[in-house]
């Protein structure tokens, strides 16, 4: 899957999230990820207006309820609950997973290793495919890890 086309996002959506920083980018994602499904913020295939009332489904219990649905499996949350594990430094991207962004690609492009907000529109684009997420580290004027940026395209 290794699509850099605007046309491999039709029926995507695009989501991002900020929270705070922790060193530890895989619990940070689970907490977030627990978080957006006990808000309920993201989008319910059995839930929609479109179906017959007698199709609709209440909202899962728990993430596990939500991916034993074949519907979910197949179209997605729209969400960060589409992407379930940081991938270590090195690996090859993976499907569902976030890739954090490395020094380097930080580097070629902002000309620093330590991101802040500022720098969010010259990385927007390295989230480009569907159901890829990344993560970057995020530091205050002091160069102090303040936040951690979550963001990627998911969903049919």
């Amino acid at each position: 899957m290794a699509a850099d086309v605007e046309g491999d996002r039709v029926g995507a959506s695009a989501w991002d999230y900020y929270v705070p920083y922790q060193e530890d980018l895989g619990a940070a994602l689970e907490e977030l990820r627990h978080r957006v499904f006990r808000a309920g913020d993201y989008f319910w295939v059995r839930g929609g207006d479109w179906l017959p009332e007698e199709e609709r489904r209440p909202r899962p219990l728990s993430l596990d309820e939500l991916w034993a649905d074949e519907w979910t499996q197949h179209s997605g949350t729209h969400s960060i609950l589409d992407v379930f594990h940081v991938q270590r430094e090195g690996e090859e991207p993976e499907v569902c997973a976030v890739q954090p962004v490395t020094a380097e690609e930080a580097r070629r492009a902002t000309g620093t290793e330590r991101l802040t907000r500022e720098h969010l529109p010259a990385i927007q684009d390295l989230a480009r495919e569907r159901w890829y997420g990344r993560c970057a580290v995020l530091h205050d004027d002091h160069g102090t890890p303040r936040e951690i940026y979550f963001w990627g395209w998911s969903g049919d």
